[in-house]
């Protein structure tokens, strides 16, 4: 920020906006940054992005927080926070304060009691009833129709009984968190959400759905779903990160919940789909007709911790679903596993993600040798253009180093290989030599990876 704060927040919006990192709270988190330790025309940068990097209600009550602890409420952060809420169409400005009421311990009566944004007209009314209510609301709709949506709320607080929540939901496009809690256990109040309900909220639902009975094999709930994921332009469209989907399938496809007493029986359709939904998450990605050793780290500690924060998204589902990536994207490939010794695996494109994870999973293991797929590539003279290894880089490094064996096999083949090392998790790692320009080391989970390891192979 110090040294070029108008390139970080250019940055900042094209990661977020893209939908490339699989939270958007480090964007939020960065942006607050900007605005707070930026000079001038950093701050005035920041607060100009907003509204690009804080697209929903929960967003900006994340950023509050951020900058509360960072800078404090001067002239520049009221208002350029206040321009949030009277730059917003006024019928998506009622979705964001009714959808996203509290985030963080902060509220949007909080955050417009501190910015006092200067509204007219609907933006006006809405923003008063963030802040003060709407004592009386009668029966009858309200004649305009923003407000009419903030009526329908209103009134399904009070609602008494299920045709009359699901003539709101229906009439009104009310999303669940409009909703009484009382009321989602009723399977007629999700077939009416459903139409209208966001790609991210449907996969996060799923099993919820399913344990009310509407999500059941061939019904009609089941094959609209399953419709909607299999619509790239649609998962484009919500930003919908292969993170995402990859826990939703994990989620869906064991039938219970990780917290909570929930279960549900499965649907296989639906498994299938969101295990599409995944690749399809990703940018496309151009072949590079190149011969390609992927070498998945099958040791114990692959199966330890999390990617992401997402609970049984261990660093050796990461690496099978980045490989099958690579292996659905290519045609000279070849897969193995490594720990102390070199394994075949096999792994085809055509099979699903939970298949493959089972293949290596059970897998006897020991220590880790990264050098192993230079080594066993010398001894078999295979003919490789670029070794890919996944791995979570607890590396035990045998008697040779990966970077000495990968110039041996250079030497030793003729050919300039190239070595892609992809660390399923963030530490200290440094397999790869920086100095060396046919090396590459790759950590996390954006969704362009795929398609910058293509362009590296390339050249």
């Amino acid at each position: 920020i110090a040294e070029d704060g108008s390139r970080v927040v250019q940055r900042i919006v094209e990661i977020s906006e893209v939908g490339r990192a699989p939270k958007n709270d480090p964007a939020l988190f960065a942006l607050a940054l900007a605005a707070s330790h930026g000079n001038t025309v950093t701050k005035r940068a920041a607060f100009a992005a907003l509204s690009r990097v804080a697209r929903i209600g929960t967003h900006i009550l994340h950023f509050a927080e951020h900058l509360n602890s960072m800078r404090g409420w001067g002239r520049a952060a009221r208002q350029g926070v206040g321009r949030w809420y009277t730059e917003q169409d006024t019928q998506r400005l009622a979705l964001q304060l009714v959808k996203y009421r509290q985030r963080d311990g902060w509220t949007h009566r909080d955050v417009l009691r501190l910015t006092h944004p200067i509204a007219t007209g609907i933006h006006n009314d809405l923003l008063h009833w963030a802040v003060k209510g709407w004592p009386d609301i009668g029966d009858e709709a309200h004649p305009d129709p923003v407000l009419r949506f903030i009526w329908a709320y209103e009134r399904a607080q009070k609602a008494t009984d299920t045709a009359e929540i699901v003539k709101l939901i229906t009439d009104y496009q009310l999303p669940r968190e409009a909703l009484p809690t009382q009321w989602l256990n009723e399977r007629a109040v999700w077939e009416a959400m459903l139409p209208h309900m966001p790609l991210e909220a449907t996969i996060r639902n799923l099993g919820k759905m399913s344990a009310v009975g509407l999500i059941v094999p061939l019904s009609s709930a089941s094959l609209m779903i399953a419709k909607r994921l299999a619509d790239s332009d649609a998962i484009k469209r919500a930003r919908l990160h292969p993170i995402k989907a990859l826990a939703a399938l994990l989620t869906y496809q064991q039938g219970h919940g990780t917290r909570g007493s929930l279960t549900w029986d499965v649907d296989p359709r639906i498994v299938d789909a969101l295990d599409r939904a995944f690749y399809l998450a990703f940018q496309a990605i151009t072949p590079t007709n190149k011969r390609m050793l992927l070498a998945l780290d099958v040791s114990g500690s692959m199966g330890g911790g999390s990617i992401a924060g997402v609970a049984g998204l261990t660093p050796r589902v990461g690496s099978a679903a980045m490989a099958l990536i690579t292996a659905a994207t290519e045609q000279k490939y070849h897969v193995m596993g490594f720990a102390h010794q070199f394994i075949p695996l096999s792994i085809s494109p055509r099979q699903r993600l939970d298949d493959v994870v089972r293949a290596i999973s059970g897998i006897p293991f020991g220590g880790t040798d990264c050098a192993l797929p230079m080594i066993w590539a010398m001894q078999q003279k295979a003919e490789i253009d670029a070794f890919v290894i996944y791995t979570d880089s607890e590396t035990w490094a045998g008697n040779t180093q990966p970077v000495n064996a990968l110039r041996q096999y250079r030497q030793q083949s003729g050919i300039a290989a190239k070595l892609i090392v992809v660390g399923m998790v963030a530490n200290n790692f440094t397999i790869a030599d920086p100095n060396d320009a046919g090396m590459l080391d790759v950590v996390g989970f954006d969704t362009a990876v795929p398609a910058v390891m293509a362009d590296f192979i390339r050249d």
